[in-house]
């Protein structure tokens, strides 16, 4: 692949404008068709949308959120009463009391150690009951009668095993079996509760301390919840409720009118709509979702060749410069992607104003010129508005401001004259929000929201413009009427040393730059990079400047004293050297072109006639007294050739008069014509004719003939 054919090649132009129109066409909604993409309070002015099927409509997700909602609070936890395990406790506490009566001997005779015992009680409780009379065991048997009683009445009240404040509700749905009951969960023990029942129930008992605290150790181990939370049957009746809550708020019938022509879209037509879109996309399926996907991708497509037509017909220097639509596909992606984001996240609807589509306008101005511009703002809007669901107020609004954006840096002079456009912009948004606001009765209260949305916008394009401005120029290389206007200023160092060290040479590139903006605009070529090019071509004329005779003082002529060929180089080597400097200096490459296209490959046919005369034309090899080239590439490059050539013979003519001088011009023309110098231009015959003329006029002008002052020869001789 060469280098060339990527830079200007046509399938890569196409393959440009196809990967985009692929890329955007993926930003739509998913799975939207043009009759649901429409938006609360505008106006349908399709035909009468007659349902084809009959079809449910879909209630809104908030709506069937807060249905599934409530549906869900509906539903009580689900406890599952149990009985076996207090039942079982019933049977322990009994085996740990027989224990303890078949122990107490043992510890008694201290053949056992209390630690050896009952692991699970505590010392102090395990010495209160085996510092009880042996012989006595009804204390024994009235203390653990005590447990079991406590025990009997804490599973008669029922013992949750969840603290109050984890069980949701109030309410609670008791299950025995196959029978449900509801309850408050308030009406039932948990821990804490039972065990405060249990300390409370002791303390009416006339025991010792030791004896109390030994009855509530035994009840709290013993204690087992006979309520028992069950996450399965709560969710299973979770979701037997949930299921009867309908998606669908009612159903259309086949040929039923959903929305007539010219009617506004309501939240309940909006419904509708959506919901004949969601049934139609089930009944298609996957190959009718491609057909609506390959429909997005030709809408794209089709917004797309607008552009690409003009910029064909009109703008050959961008169709040739593939980087230059790269630009435009780029700045085309990047709103599409900044849409299709917003359309992401749940933000109100005038954030909509926050794709900053002025900056675009403003990026394609600077950039281009102001056509250009408004064709891309255009492009941009109707972008913009399809990714937003066919939005109509949107792209009436971006156009109005894009194209008050594009007007107020449309003669830019300096890079701050970007943040002029804030007001522009600002206005431009204001007429178009105060319009649609009016006209569909809107809140002022929402329009006041969509002015702030719009100056966020106004504030924020001029700052994205001068930066992005700043990334494409460098990345991109890309040499802008701003760019041309910054060089153009004499100040600049390499024309201040023109200026001072070629002055002959300056003065030459000032005229030159006066011909060739004339002569580049009315051919339609870029004016200004023609007035710049022409300032810059001779600057490698600082290195030697008295080699050449515009800068040459006295009469005395340096070329006199060494031989053609060297003369000729000298000559020659200015453009080489001027090369140098300006890359040295950071030109952008559009002006270094001109430096060596201005002279082509002609020949420098003073010294070559010279060389001819002294050795004999068998003898001379012409190579050496020719310019390195290459020829012009461009209108502006040529036309700089052309000035370069008329201007300087101009100089020569005595008493000229316009016979003189278009016989000259046409002559020397005709001279780079025949030598081939233009075959490479885009320069037709007819540009060349208008050419001539401006020049002609221009030229006339400078060196008309002068009235001689009295007594102006005696004043010309020294004293």
């Amino acid at each position: 692949m060469s280098k060339q054919k990527l830079y200007s090649g046509k399938r890569y132009k196409i393959l440009i404008v196809i990967i985009t129109a692929i890329i955007i066409s993926f930003l739509f909604p998913k799975g939207e068709s043009l009759e649901s993409e429409v938006t609360i309070g505008s106006i349908w002015i399709q035909d009468d949308l007659i349902a084809v099927f009959s079809f449910p409509i879909i209630k809104q997700p908030q709506i069937y959120k807060a249905e599934l909602e409530k549906a869900k609070n509906s539903v009580y936890p689900v406890f599952l009463k149990d009985e076996t395990g207090v039942e079982n406790n019933f049977d322990s506490l009994d085996q740990l009391k027989k224990q303890m009566r078949e122990e107490f001997p043992q510890v008694k005779k201290n053949k056992k150690n209390l630690s050896d015992v009952f692991p699970f009680l505590s010392e102090n409780t395990k010495e209160t009951f085996f510092s009880l009379n042996t012989k006595n065991y009804e204390d024994l048997d009235q203390y653990f009668g005590d447990v079991r009683q406590i025990l009997a009445e804490v599973s008669q009240r029922g013992l949750l095993d969840q603290p109050h404040d984890k069980i949701p509700q109030n309410i609670i749905t008791i299950r025995t079996g196959n029978i449900d009951r509801l309850d408050n969960k308030f009406h039932f023990l948990n821990h804490s509760l039972a065990a405060a029942f249990a300390e409370n129930y002791v303390n009416k008992k006339p025991y010792r301390a030791d004896i109390k605290r030994a009855i509530i150790e035994l009840s709290l181990y013993y204690l087992t919840p006979n309520l028992m939370f069950s996450k399965q049957f709560t969710d299973e009746e979770l979701e037997i409720v949930q299921g009867k809550v309908s998606k669908y708020a009612g159903i259309v019938n086949e040929n039923e009118r959903i929305i007539a022509k010219h009617e506004r879209v309501n939240p309940e037509t909006k419904l509708k709509i959506d919901s004949y879109k969601i049934a139609k996309g089930e009944i298609i399926g996957d190959g009718g979702l491609f057909l609506q996907w390959l429909g997005k991708f030709f809408h794209i497509l089709s917004i797309l060749i607008l552009p690409s037509i003009y910029i064909f017909l009109f703008r050959k220097g961008i169709y040739h410069n593939n980087l230059k639509i790269a630009i435009f596909a780029i700045l085309i992606l990047w709103i599409s992607f900044v849409t299709f984001l917003l359309n992401q996240i749940s933000i109100p609807d005038a954030a909509r104003l926050l794709i900053f589509i002025p900056a675009v306008s403003m990026l394609m101005t600077i950039i281009f010129d102001s056509r250009v511009g408004f064709y891309s703002t255009v492009i941009a809007s109707l972008i913009g508005g399809a990714l937003r669901g066919n939005d109509y107020p949107f792209v009436i609004m971006n156009v109005i401001a894009g194209v008050l954006a594009v007007y107020s840096v449309r003669d830019i002079k300096n890079r701050t004259q970007i943040f002029r456009s804030f007001m522009f912009i600002l206005l431009g948004y204001l007429v178009t929000i105060t319009a649609f606001g009016f006209e569909r009765f809107e809140s002022w209260q929402k329009i006041f929201i969509e002015f702030s949305f719009a100056g966020t916008n106004a504030l924020v394009s001029p700052i994205l413009t001068y930066g992005l401005l700043i990334f494409f120029e460098r990345i991109f290389k890309i040499t802008t009427d701003l760019t041309l206007l910054e060089l153009s200023n004499f100040d600049r160092p390499l024309l201040k040393d023109l200026a001072r060290k070629a002055p002959g040479s300056f003065n030459h590139s000032l005229t030159m730059g006066t011909l060739a903006e004339a002569a580049a605009e009315i051919v339609g070529a870029n004016p200004l990079l023609a007035r710049v090019g022409a300032y810059y071509h001779d600057i490698g004329k600082t290195i030697s400047p008295n080699y050449f005779v515009e800068n040459q003082l006295t009469t005395k002529n340096i070329h006199e004293e060494i031989s053609p060929e060297e003369s000729a180089k000298i000559i020659s080597d200015h453009v080489l050297q001027g090369i140098e400097l300006a890359k040295d200096g950071q030109l952008p490459k559009e002006i270094i072109d001109f430096i060596p296209q201005h002279h082509g490959t002609t020949t420098i046919k003073f010294f070559y006639d010279k060389a001819i005369k002294l050795h004999g034309a068998e003898k001379v090899d012409i190579t050496k007294y020719r310019y390195p080239g290459p020829k012009p590439q461009t209108k502006e490059t040529a036309i700089v050739m052309l000035a370069d050539t008329c201007e300087s013979a101009a100089r020569t003519i005595s008493e000229p008069d316009i016979e003189k001088v278009e016989n000259l011009m046409s002559n020397l023309i005709n001279d780079r014509i025949n030598d081939k110098q233009l075959d490479e231009c885009p320069l037709t015959f007819s540009d060349i004719r208008k050419i001539k003329e401006v020049f002609g006029s221009i030229l006339l002008g400078q060196h008309h003939r002068r009235i001689r002052y009295p007594k102006q020869e005696e004043m010309e001789k020294s004293e």
